[in-house]
């Protein structure tokens, strides 16, 4: 069946720093595109007005966005404010009155979750409209009860084919190729499961801070911020069985169903660490137990992958930033050739920032009468400088009710199910040097004869 595309957009929390940041510069793109071409209500609490709301919009577009002062005209004229505070039932009478007969609108909350009950039962008693959508910004909740509660919450008043949990990483172009190498190419299909690959590691380094949001970091940490989302929603892309039909339902039902078997962690899977100077943030605790970085190991029990390692290493302050992973292959069985078996010289590496790499490591025979060999790697390399943004395709994506790229209740349940049992530990994270690739002891969740990965500057050849 067709979908229908959104007839209104309300936005709540368009004065905030993401919508400055991501959101404005995204509906701009999509109106460029002739992909918005309806209101857009931005309901914010009293003493703003409409002309400071373009203004912002303006400012926000000129620094983070494309510029174009044709479609800069056209967005303006979209935009409408509507002043009210989110606890007051009067707001959400005028926001009914302004919706003017919409069907279809897509209320867009990027709100702080305490806001999120307050909302969403204004909106169900604005009666936005039978068919009315919801785009929610992550933390999904701080853990699962958190979660859960949340979802109650939200299916108070929308059902869940209604709720758009945003995660901007399933929105990169990037992720979206690692899904499409896995499932489009033949060759793969004999090779991944556990009868050929060893292990798999995936590195999200940064190479900053935590650039002044330190209050908002001590309320998360690495494991709350990346891992829960981020790194997992990877896994499953990399580990999840092919759906057994197209749509967004059958991808979600196979997501599901391997998150339900990562074995949750157990303490001896992880060593947390905290960049020094972390404490010295504005905004941290002197004696903050915070993580600012971690290192996991996560094991599938199931018949794909059981007995297979899953590394996962993220941090602050780290050498470079990037994204990238690592599936190493089992080494051959016999050494057919008189030179040492080469460990880890057999892989696929995928680099998802800051562009895209597909990699295959291979050995072949060097010149000459011996027969020896040496490691080489076949590349190749997307360009992305005209990609569209992630909030530009998942906005577009949810306009259009296309929830594929959208995670559900029960997958985000799931991940939390997975991290919860080392949550909040208050141990003291090992320290390490900024600029290093985060405490030596990280190297104990990797097996022995494993060893980390550290991605490089030089694996990313010059066009």
């Amino acid at each position: 069946m067709a979908l229908l595309g959104s007839d209104l957009v309300v936005f709540f929390g368009a004065f905030g720093d993401l919508a400055y940041r991501k959101v404005f510069p995204a509906l701009h793109a999509l109106v460029r595109n002739r992909e918005l071409e309806v209101p857009i209500l931005c309901v914010e609490r009293p003493g703003r007005t409409l002309e400071a709301l373009r203004e912002r919009a303006r400012a926000s577009v000129q620094e983070h966005g494309e510029a174009d002062p044709g479609t800069f005209a056209r967005f303006s004229a979209q935009l409408r404010y509507i002043a009210g505070d989110y606890t007051e039932p009067a707001t959400y009478q005028r926001l009914k009155e302004a919706l003017d007969g919409a069907r279809r609108p897509l209320c867009y909350l990027a709100i702080p979750p305490s806001l999120f009950p307050v909302v969403v039962r204004g909106l169900a008693a604005a009666g936005c409209g039978p068919e009315t959508r919801v785009v929610v910004e992550k933390p999904f909740g701080r853990d699962r009860a958190s979660a859960h509660a949340l979802n109650q919450t939200l299916h108070q008043a929308f059902p869940e084919s209604a709720i758009f949990r945003i995660d901007h990483y399933l929105g990169k172009e990037a992720v979206q190729n690692l899904s499409y190498f896995r499932f489009a190419n033949s060759f793969l299909a004999p090779l991944w499961n556990r009868d050929y690959i060893d292990n798999v590691q995936i590195t999200l380094a940064e190479r900053f801070g935590v650039e002044g949001r330190g209050r908002f970091y001590e309320e998360v940490g690495a494991l709350r911020d990346v891992v829960q989302n981020h790194l997992l929603q990877i896994i499953t892309l990399l580990a999840m069985d092919a759906p057994r039909e197209q749509g967004a339902a059958a991808l979600r039902a196979e997501k599901l169903r391997l998150l339900q078997a990562i074995r949750p962690l157990a303490p001896e899977d992880v060593v947390r660490g905290q960049f020094r100077g972390y404490r010295d943030e504005p905004g941290v605790a002197k004696d903050s137990v915070v993580e600012t970085f971690a290192a996991l190991r996560l094991h599938i029990d199931n018949a794909r992958w059981a007995g297979v390692p899953f590394y996962i290493r993220t941090g602050k302050c780290l050498p470079i930033t990037r994204c990238e992973i690592m599936v190493y292959l089992k080494e051959p069985p016999w050494a057919v050739f008189d030179e040492p078996i080469q460990p880890q010289s057999n892989y696929f590496r995928f680099c998802l920032s800051p562009d895209v790499t597909l990699s295959l490591g291979a050995r072949v025979k060097q010149p000459g009468e011996a027969m020896r060999g040496e490691a080489v790697e076949l590349i190749a390399r997307h360009q992305l400088q005209h990609a569209e943004s992630p909030y530009q395709r998942l906005l577009g994506d949810a306009l259009r009710g296309d929830r594929t790229l959208f995670t559900s209740d029960e997958c985000v349940e799931a991940a939390w199910a997975v991290v919860e049992p080392v949550l909040g530990q208050t141990s003291v994270p090992l320290p390490y040097e900024p600029g290093s690739w985060g405490p030596a002891a990280a190297t104990l969740v990797v097996e022995a004869g494993d060893g980390w990965h550290d991605p490089r500057p030089q694996d990313i050849p010059p066009c």
